[in-house]
């Protein structure tokens, strides 16, 4: 008999022991060194497999507990796939909490403005952590993101987005495609009075085109201006960007009168009265807003002055003289704008 209590005071002792070795290993910091410990969770990964790759690099010292515990409370089940940086001094509890909450790691990747929606893919295919599902800007998925409209250009808003590994192109234009619908509609229910619109559409294409003008930001509303008053006379827009958008893969960097005079594709509007049928770019904010507050004035014509800002004209006659001046003497540093990604 005295023998049994020796040995159950033994066993007590060492299960205490054991408990409080396992809460100081629970509470105490795992092994992870200064500059964090990556560790990745692919679908389908369970909580015990996760545990015995941190056992296995040395991290964790009693997986099994850490299994136990996410299987009685649940949290075995809200584990989330991901790639994670664990930090220094996280411990059991923190490291569930954190695969819990999915903090994953977070990349960004920006759509400057001005960029056609082919360029926004081929960024996007250059980021190795996301997952590639689109073909191009026809895919089918593509097009029924942005249903009921027929045609993706400039449907996409052109800023810094993030995402995780594993995320897809698709998942970023969702994001880029949401954004544009709220921006838009936003500046539309703000816009001035008397625009040539009838649709929020319509000020899309508007603003792309502007988008593609601009060199100088301080000169957006007045392009604007000219863009809306042409439009309410019933002259042609007569804007390059839609041209060269037009021409498409046949542009060579030349844009020649023959282009503006002979091809007639729907975004010539040296021949096509109007906007042209779509987008030609992903237009800011700053764009969207210029096109539906334009710049008061009588100014009709523009011609680039070869230092990234425009000379604006009101008679046709004061724009030939500007033409002359700027453009066909042009200074060896002339440029029509500061250069725009297409």
């Amino acid at each position: 008999m005295q023998k049994m209590l020796v040995i159950l005071l033994g066993l007590a002792i060492l299960g205490a022991v054991a408990v409080r070795e396992l809460r100081q290993s629970w509470e105490t910091p795992l092994a992870i060194p200064q500059q964090g410990f990556l560790l990745t969770v692919a679908q389908g990964d369970s909580l015990r497999s996760v545990v015995e790759t941190l056992h296995d690099a040395g991290v964790l010292k009693y997986p099994g507990v850490v299994a136990l515990y996410g299987r009685w409370t649940g949290v075995d089940q809200q584990i989330k796939k991901g790639e994670y940086l664990l930090p220094p001094n996280t411990t059991a509890e923190s490291m569930l909490a954190i695969l819990q909450r999915g903090d994953v790691i977070k990349y960004q990747v920006t759509l400057p403005e001005g960029i056609t929606l082919a360029k926004a893919l081929a960024i996007l295919s250059r980021q190795e952590q996301l997952e590639k599902v689109l073909s191009g800007p026809a895919d089918p998925q593509l097009m029924q993101l942005i249903e009921p409209l027929s045609y993706p250009e400039g449907l996409f808003f052109p800023d810094t987005y993030y995402y995780a590994r594993g995320d897809t192109d698709l998942g970023v234009l969702r994001q880029a495609h949401a954004a544009m619908g709220a921006i838009l509609q936003e500046e539309w229910d703000h816009r001035a009075l008397s625009l040539p619109y009838e649709t929020p559409y319509e000020a899309l294409i508007m603003a792309s085109i502007i988008e593609r003008e601009t060199g100088l930001p301080e000169e957006r509303e007045q392009i604007a201006g000219v863009f809306i008053r042409r439009m309410k006379l019933g002259m042609l827009l007569q804007t390059d960007p839609a041209v060269i958008y037009g021409l498409g893969v046949d542009f060579d960097g030349n844009l020649q009168r023959k282009h503006l005079t002979e091809d007639d594709n729907p975004y010539n509007t040296y021949r096509r009265p109007g906007l042209p049928p779509t987008p030609i770019a992903l237009p800011g904010r700053a764009a969207i807003h210029a096109a539906l507050h334009p710049d008061a004035g009588d100014t009709l014509y523009f011609v680039a002055r070869g230092d990234g800002g425009h000379a604006f004209s009101t008679t046709l006659s004061e724009h030939n003289r500007a033409v002359r001046k700027y453009q066909l003497q042009r200074r060896k540093n002339y440029s029509s704008s500061p250069e725009k990604p297409r």
